[in-house]
């Protein structure tokens, strides 16, 4: 009996994804390249795309070479120094992206891309490289997460409404419940509804599903080209709602950015990550604005203040800041020993009511 043909796979290739955060200003920025030669480059990052929504700007990555990285992390150190010319400090596995069709290049026959991210924590420095490296703003990518002068008016105007629409859209009273029910975990439409700061990437992915962010209408025409089925224009009010949240960027990275604020956010309660953000020595205000500036909120000084003295996570230097105007503000330090005194050491966050 004659056995049935095989069906050939593309494969799977390996990517190094870094997420490289910095806090200036109160401003959390994300570092973005644009221009990547490696063969896991976009043709938006190779100059010669006009796709819709396939943009250029791109996470820094490249393609693990088993035969010349010797880890997973020497490998993504090695690409983030070629595309920005950055030495990274603080370093952590974040998570392992491997959905299909995630590089839309896999519908039309490419490999399966598994990409393999990394968080890291520094200073905003100069960038250098072959990536033409840039700061972003990094609520500019996700900009319905920023809350620290209340709910954005883009959650309300925009946001909510679609999300409406799209739950009355479902085919099915059940289907109909289910879709209700994701919306109120992930944004609240009832006023007294919490605001869960973590949910970052339940957050995007509903915005996804619900065709509410640019790259789920270049996904569809990319599938639906490579059926060989018409391609369809995007509905008029979701591309319209799409074009307002935020810019697109290449391959699935907001997912990525999504996941690591939330992975940055639920730390910031156990773990002493927002000290990499700040220098050696600094004020106890400076430390507040950073640590609004992650969770997306603003916190109260006298109570903030209060938590750090009662966990005892900063001690006084005996010296002062006098570069601001007023009264110098006095200068502080995390207290490493706290780290050994107990397994959780981090700033416990108020929760946000979505009324507020």
């Amino acid at each position: 009996m004659a056995r049935s043909p095989v069906k050939e796979t593309p494969g799977t290739v390996i990517g190094l994804t870094a997420v490289i955060l910095a806090v200036t200003r109160e401003v959390p920025r994300v570092l973005v390249v644009r221009r990547l030669r490696h063969g896991l480059a976009t043709p938006a990052q190779r100059g010669s795309s006009v796709a819709l929504s396939d943009s250029p700007d791109a996470l820094p990555f490249g393609p693990f070479d088993a035969a010349n990285h010797r880890t997973l992390e020497l490998g993504l150190r090695q690409w983030v120094e070629e595309q920005t010319g950055l030495d990274l400090r603080y370093v952590e596995q974040l998570y392992t992206f491997g959905n299909q069709y995630r590089d839309t290049r896999e519908i039309q026959g490419g490999p399966r891309l598994v990409s393999v991210a990394y968080l890291a924590l520094t200073d905003e420095a100069p960038v250098a490289g072959s990536g033409e490296a840039r700061w972003h703003d990094w609520y500019g990518f996700l900009p319905w997460e920023d809350w620290r002068e209340g709910p954005p008016e883009l959650v309300d105007r925009v946001i909510r409404p679609a999300l409406q629409r799209w739950v009355r859209q479902a085919r099915d009273k059940a289907s109909r419940r289910a879709r209700e029910e994701r919306v109120e975990v992930c944004f609240g439409l009832q006023s007294a509804a919490r605001h869960d700061r973590v949910r970052t990437l339940e957050r995007y992915e509903l915005l996804y599903e619900a065709g509410l962010v640019p790259e789920v209408h270049r996904d569809r025409r990319t599938l639906e080209a490579s059926r060989g089925l018409t391609v369809s224009d995007p509905d008029p009010k979701a591309f319209e709602t799409a074009r307002l949240l935020g810019p697109p960027m290449a391959l699935d990275n907001r997912r990525i950015l999504a996941t690591a604020l939330g992975r940055i956010r639920g730390k910031l309660a156990y773990r002493p990550v927002v000290f990499e953000l700040l220098a050696e020595e600094f004020t106890l205000l400076q430390l507040q604005r950073v640590v609004e500036a992650l969770a997306g909120t603003r916190l109260h000084k006298q109570n903030f203040r209060r938590m750090l003295m009662a966990g005892e996570l900063v001690e006084p230097t005996g010296r002062t800041d006098s570069s601001g105007r007023g009264r110098p503000a006095e200068l502080y330090c995390f207290r490493r020993e706290a780290m050994r005194e107990r397994a959780m050491v981090g700033v416990r966050l108020p929760d946000v009511r979505a009324a507020e």
